[in-house]
């Protein structure tokens, strides 16, 4: 049975002490699963709540017990300092996320959804507080604009297929300010950023982000491969390890007003559904108080370009359809191993300063080699030269090597998101070429990622997956 709660409720402010909403920060946000344990002092913090109809969805997908699955938004509602970032009415997620926790096995899964994703919306009907909408194509984000959290629960369940049990929206304040309350993340900025739509510029290299700088990356298109929503996800991955690091690794556990703040600056800017009682908060935080953050995966559904606006993305089939299918189904989804996907069939082994490539552009986005060609030198390969195919023009990304360079072709297709490898007999003893498809190129995903193996199934190493234990605040 669901356990979003039915019936049409006003929207309230419920008070609890902190060490009941460690159990909050557990399930609505994720990235706070770890402190249930922690937080002892008895200061009251509340957040609102907002009614949802599910009932009303019409057929929804099963719930698996034992799995409880939550819809994370980021929203870009701003107020004060910020509110330049963004002047449109309305209310539309940056982020959308499935976080999926497994009480049981104690582990978690989050899948990301590009906020581009043009989908079928189910129709959602208008209230005085929203115009509703009559469905159709469109983008997934902007449900929330036409019906809130119902509208936008709605849209993420019918499209994706995975049930939904409850819902969290946190506003970028919040985020800004969980920052600066753990004092700031450290990461790793490849390349210097000047990004103004971003409010954000930062010199390369190893720093700490305070919480404006830590936002204006999570929100930062121009500072990220070709310019996607896709590389912005990335980004805001990496920002989720990093807290989820400076929490197991700093003062938040220790000191009481460090603790307070960082979930102070959560439940001001937090919105959840009224089926969110504190029995089901604390269950989901003991069982995430458990969770090892080698065991906190996070993943962006497959997606390929819009076939009408290369701007926008839809889901990439069949990998797409594998991945939701067994969240859906509460399986346990293949995590990373040790071996990186570098090894061959003969057992050979590279590393990426043993490999030196050619970038090829195939994908008709100007300028895209080149910047692939940092991608990949920031990951230690030898990029030798640039250009477009001339032997070679597949519509699929692939790696071409020559007789012996398997296990070097395969380290390179395991940087990518998505990309299969050929054996060319022309190229021996010479560089390898990756030719960028305009079937299928996605986000270079780095190392701890995959892509190399096509067989399009749900295994996270294929689906460039990271874990929130990734080190991706030192710069190699």
């Amino acid at each position: 049975m669901s356990l979003l709660a039915q019936g049409k409720k006003p929207s309230l402010r419920r008070g609890m002490s902190l060490g009941q909403w460690a159990a909050v920060g557990a399930t609505g946000v994720v990235i706070a699963g770890s402190l249930a344990a922690y937080a002892t002092v008895g200061d009251a913090l509340s957040f609102d709540t907002e009614s949802i109809e599910p009932d009303a969805w019409g057929d929804r997908p099963a719930s698996v017990d034992g799995i409880h699955n939550i819809l994370v938004l980021g929203t870009d509602e701003r107020a004060g300092d910020n509110a330049s970032y963004n002047d449109a009415n309305g209310i539309r997620p940056d982020v959308l996320m499935i976080a999926s926790i497994d009480v049981d096995n104690g582990g978690a899964t989050m899948v990301n959804l590009p906020r581009d994703l043009v989908v079928d919306l189910p129709a959602c009907e208008g209230n005085d507080e929203y115009p509703g909408s009559a469905g159709g194509q469109d983008q997934l984000n902007h449900a929330m604009r036409y019906g809130g959290l119902d509208c936008q629960g709605n849209a993420v369940e019918s499209v994706t297929g995975v049930h939904l049990d409850h819902m969290v929206s946190l506003d970028f304040a919040g985020f800004e300010s969980m920052v600066d309350s753990v004092g700031g993340v450290e990461m790793c900025v490849p390349e210097p950023i000047d990004d103004p739509k971003a409010h954000l510029q930062l010199e390369a290299g190893e720093q700490r982000l305070d919480g404006s700088e830590a936002l204006g990356l999570a929100r930062s298109r121009d500072s990220t491969e070709y310019g996607s929503d896709l590389g912005r996800i990335e980004n805001q991955q990496r920002l989720v390890g990093a807290i989820l690091r400076e929490i197991q690794s700093g003062e938040t556990l220790t000191k009481p007003t460090i603790l307070r703040d960082f979930l102070d600056s959560v439940t001001d800017s937090m919105v959840t559904d009224q089926g969110f009682t504190l029995d089901v908060m604390m269950e989901l935080a003991v069982a995430m108080r458990e969770v090892d953050l080698e065991n906190l995966h996070m993943v962006t559904v497959p997606v390929d370009d819009h076939p009408a606006d290369p701007n926008k993305v839809v889901f990439q089939e069949p990998a797409a359809q594998d991945l939701l299918g067994a969240l859906a189904a509460g399986e346990v989804l293949p995590g990373s191993d040790d071996s990186g996907g570098s090894g061959s069939e003969d057992g050979g082994e590279a590393a990426p300063g043993d490999v030196s490539l050619r970038v090829l552009n195939n994908t008709g986005r100007n300028g895209l080699a080149s910047e692939v060609e940092t991608l990949l030198n920031a990951e230690g390969f030898t990029v030798t030269g640039t250009g477009n195919p001339q032997a070679r023009a597949p519509d699929a990304t692939t790696v071409y090597h020559g007789p012996g360079q398997e296990a070097e072709a395969e380290l390179v297709a395991s940087a990518l998101t998505t990309a299969t490898t050929e054996e060319v007999p022309e190229l021996e003893g010479g560089d390898l070429e990756l030719v960028m498809g305009g079937a299928d190129w996605g986000p270079v995903v780095g190392l701890d990622g995959g892509g190399s193996d096509d067989s399009g199934g749900a295994d996270l190493d294929e689906l460039g997956s990271t874990t929130a234990a990734d080190e991706e605040a030192v710069c190699e």
